[in-house]
């Protein structure tokens, strides 16, 4: 069966065709366009780690670390879940969640709402940092598709004399937190 005999079986005539076609690509468009914009396809994540909670850890072993309030913001209408956090970032190192109630694996985050995941990072040395912005890579779920998406976090403000700099937000959380270590504040 011949394409003009699928348009003839339809009752298209041929000098119709055309915009039905067109019309037919607009709905596509539109439903794919919908579909992105409600992030069923591609979420919108927006990160940040909570500055005010981090504290310097020193287990028996002499191992730095630090407990990351890594909150996470879901920017559009359609939830995602969050099937894995890790980063590739000298100096540093995420370890893996328990998987238990106060620290999961995987959680969800609701349309236009956030949530608090607390994950722990060991400063494996502290001047290996680097001063570049890195960023975060999340493995998500949507209803539609999986992927990941790597986030990098805007630089934190550190307050020089009477200037504030901005400084990458990796190396100012191993700044502080190997601060805090050495000074004995933890």
């Amino acid at each position: 069966m011949s394409s003009a005999d699928i348009w003839q079986r339809f009752g298209v005539a041929p000098r119709t065709r055309l915009p039905f076609v067109v019309s037919g690509c607009l709905v596509l468009m539109c439903v794919a366009g919908g579909l992105w914009w409600t992030g069923s396809i591609t979420p919108n994540i927006r990160w940040g780690i909570n500055s005010f909670f981090l504290t310097a850890q020193v287990d028996d072993n002499g191992v730095l670390s630090t407990r990351a309030w890594i909150e996470l913001e879901n920017q559009a209408i359609s939830p995602f879940t969050i099937t894995d956090i890790s980063m590739a970032i000298p100096g540093l190192r995420l370890l893996p969640p328990e998987d238990t109630q106060d620290d999961p694996a995987k959680f969800t985050v609701r349309g236009d709402d956030s949530e608090t995941v607390i994950r722990r990072i060991v400063i494996t040395d502290c001047a290996a940092v680097p001063h570049e912005p890195r960023p975060i890579r999340f493995t998500y779920r949507t209803w539609l598709v999986s992927g990941t998406s790597e986030v990098v976090l805007d630089p934190w403000q550190m307050t020089v004399g009477e200037r504030r700099v901005p400084v990458a937000w990796q190396r100012a959380l191993a700044g502080t937190v190997c601060n805090k270590a050495v000074s004995g504040e933890f």
